[in-house]
This record gives structure tokens, C-alpha cells and sequence, in this order.
């Protein structure tokens, strides 16, 4: 089940947010894949403060579905979860795209050993975060994957 983040008045823009001036808002949209629900509340926090609203599932097969019903600017992918791995999610997203559309997916991981960017890349992600995820690790991939240059 997708859960965006819900408010009941619009919140002011974080004084962080408001200091990047590529924090545009509202036009871009952020799916989170993470199981772990303390690390998803704080991902999905850490993305508030950045001025960007993001969907969270709790697994691969979640992250599927919900990629399927709507196209996202960047998707932050777990990579251990239950049920579907984010391995494997991206895997299936990878096969159904087209050449005209990728799907920016930045790998989550708490692993954080010499080889394991390059597994997370193979598997056809884009992006690499180790975990604990913080504001300027995330600062970082959403700059360079949902604010890059059109074209890129």
C-alpha cells in the first residue's frame, strides 16, 4: 500500500529548502521502498525538509505496483526487504521501461563493503546511499538525479 505523506494545512518550506534554490517542490515526486518503518519515517523527514513530497511502500512488489500506476522522479530503494528485495524490484522495472524513460533508483543500503555500490549499479540501479541515510547524502542524489539537466 502506498503512504504519502499527509498534511492537513500546507507546511512553509523548511529554512533548508528554502535555501536550495533547485527545491522547487511539489512538481517532483519521490517513491521510498524501505520495510524498516523507523528508517522510513525518518527518510521520508529528511525529504520534508528538502521541500519534496515522496510515497512510501513497505516492499519490491509495492514498489512495482506503484511504478506501474504513476511515473516517479526518483525512486529510493531499499535493498533488503521482505517479500521482494529491492534486487529484484528493480530488475522488473528495469525489463517494463522503455528506451525513452528511465526511472532514476537509488540504492539504500545498510551494507556498506567494498563491492557492494558496484552490485547495486549491476542490478541496474543508479545510485548508491549507505545507510544511515542524512540531509546531505540525500541532499546529493535528489541534486544530481531529480534536478539534473533535461537531456541527461
Amino acid at each position: 500500500m502506498i503512504a504519502p505523506i499527509a498534511r492537513k494545512t500546507p507546511a512553509a518550506p523548511s529554512q533548508q529548502a528554502a535555501q536550495n534554490p533547485l527545491s522547487m517542490t511539489s512538481r517532483f515526486r519521490i517513491l521510498l521502498a524501505e520495510d524498516n518503518e523507523i528508517n522510513q519515517r525518518i527518510t521520508l523527514r529528511l525529504l520534508e525538509k528538502l521541500g519534496l513530497a515522496a510515497d512510501a511502500v513497505v516492499n519490491g512488489r509495492e514498489a512495482v505496483q506503484a511504478l506501474e500506476k504513476r511515473k516517479y522522479d526518483l525512486v529510493l530503494m531499499d535493498c533488503q526487504m521482505p517479500d521482494m528485495d529491492g534486487f529484484e524490484a528493480t530488475a522488473i522495472v528495469r525489463s517494463k521501461e522503455g528506451k525513452e524513460h528511465r526511472t532514476p533508483i537509488c540504492a539504500l543500503t545498510a551494507n556498506a563493503m567494498e563491492g557492494d555500490r558496484e552490485r547495486c549499479l549491476a542490478a541496474g540501479m543508479d545510485d548508491y546511499i549507505s545507510k544511515p541515510v542524512g540531509l546531505e547524502k540525500l541532499r546529493k542524489a535528489v541534486d544530481r538525479w531529480v534536478y539534473r539537466p533535461v537531456g541527461n
